[in-house]
């Protein structure tokens, strides 16, 4: 079996970012902290709804050097500064920066990547009724941008595991997975819900997070992928997305109205089996998928506990189908590589993510995984499409220091 292609030598990553801070502020970090991104096997657009997930944190991950301001080694008027700077997408171009300060703290004070720290500073702030100092960061990353695999959340997380530990707060894993997607609801400006937070913080390797997106009690069932000659295969499309944008926004507040409509908080009180006949046919649409979706999740979570790893495949097929028709989240290029890859002999094959593009994953045998490849690959270039980016991923343990 090929190894997954980004395994990360992650002590080795931790140093170089070390020095490297010590470059660009002149000064050690206080440490160096870790948030992997996730894929989502199953369970898309259920979180917000209070529904199931079964993510898993994968072997790709931000990492954050911080040092926390001292009194007696920075200057008094910047006691409340944040100097932020990245590695991140740079390609050669230098470093990226950004700043704001933790004093008077606002939605807009920061932009871009530097939004996502700052969303975690205003959370502590708002939500835990933390004073936070100012600190210099300095980030780099291997989760790729708009690809569907978390990368801003691994940022997010990154950075409240190392202000806990670095400030004492004490709080625990579900308390910040809550903390950092009221940054990005509040502060970003994205609804997300609270599945990939949760998937990078409490994720485990060889595991997928079960998670009850109401009550976040959280199973970590076995994905021993190794173990039956199995990979999962990242296809980035390379099709950018954004879940700020309004076709995020329109879903969830559709799953709202359909919610209200049959009676109920949220999707979760309805039923399977309810009758969505007096909806209009746009939320049944949107409402038939949520209700279905969940249902899968718990069929997938039982076979995976009977150690069935195989028998997954038709309901990743499923979801996607319901992803497309009912949800109407997937696009061109997801469809074609779910399609050129279920043709070429996946086990199992959907788009993972909020969708409008990012990736699409197939569960493959090892041994086939040439030539699935290269069936995707062949797909793309008859279309004249962009070629996308293909990966292996393992299941990873969570976030935490190094």
């Amino acid at each position: 079996m090929s190894a997954a292609v980004n395994a990360e030598p992650l002590q080795d990553r931790a140093e170089s970012l070390s020095r490297r801070f010590a470059e660009v502020y002149g000064q050690e970090p206080d440490g160096v902290w870790r948030a992997p991104g996730r894929v989502n096997l199953i369970g898309e657009h259920t979180d917000y709804n209070n529904g199931f997930v079964l993510p898993f944190a994968i072997d790709r991950s931000a990492l954050v050097a911080v040092r926390l301001r001292r009194p007696d080694q920075d200057p008094e008027d910047e006691a409340d500064v944040v100097r932020l700077a990245s590695t991140y997408g740079q390609k050669g171009r230098g470093l990226s920066h950004a700043r704001f300060r933790t004093g008077g703290l606002v939605p807009g004070a920061a932009e871009g990547w530097g939004s996502y720290p700052a969303g975690v500073v205003y959370a502590l702030q708002q939500r835990a009724g933390v004073s936070v100092p100012g600190f210099d960061l300095l980030l780099d990353s291997t989760v790729p941008v708009g690809a569907g695999l978390s990368s801003s959340h691994a940022v997010e997380v990154a950075v409240i595991v190392a202000l806990n530990d670095l400030l004492g707060l004490g709080l625990d894993r579900p308390g910040m997975a809550r903390l950092t997607q009221y940054a990005e609801n509040e502060f970003v400006g994205a609804p997300t819900g609270i599945m990939d937070q949760s998937a990078s913080l409490m994720g485990q390797d060889g595991g997928a997070l079960f998670l009850d997106c109401r009550s976040l009690d959280a199973e970590n069932v076995p994905l021993p992928l190794a173990d039956h000659g199995l990979e999962v295969l990242v296809m980035d499309t390379r099709v950018a997305h954004s879940h700020a944008d309004g076709g995020y926004s329109a879903r969830r507040s559709a799953c709202e109205r359909g919610a209200a409509a049959l009676g109920a908080d949220s999707l979760r009180d309805v039923p399977a089996d309810a009758d969505l006949s007096g909806l209009d046919a746009e939320v049944q649409r949107r409402v038939r998928h949520v209700l279905g979706e969940n249902q899968r999740v718990l069929a997938v979570v039982e076979e995976l506990r009977r150690g069935n790893v195989d028998g997954i495949g038709e309901l990743l097929v499923a979801s996607h189908a319901s992803l497309r028709d009912d949800f109407e989240v997937s696009c061109p290029e997801l469809d074609l590589a779910v399609d050129a890859a279920l043709a070429a002999g996946a086990l199992g094959a959907r788009m993972t993510g909020g969708g409008f593009g990012g990736s699409a994953i197939a569960l493959i045998r090892a041994e086939a995984e040439d030539e699935v490849r290269a069936a995707v690959l062949a797909a793309f270039e008859d279309k004249g499409w962009k070629e996308p980016a293909l990966f292996t991923v393992l299941p990873a343990a969570g976030a935490g220091r190094l």
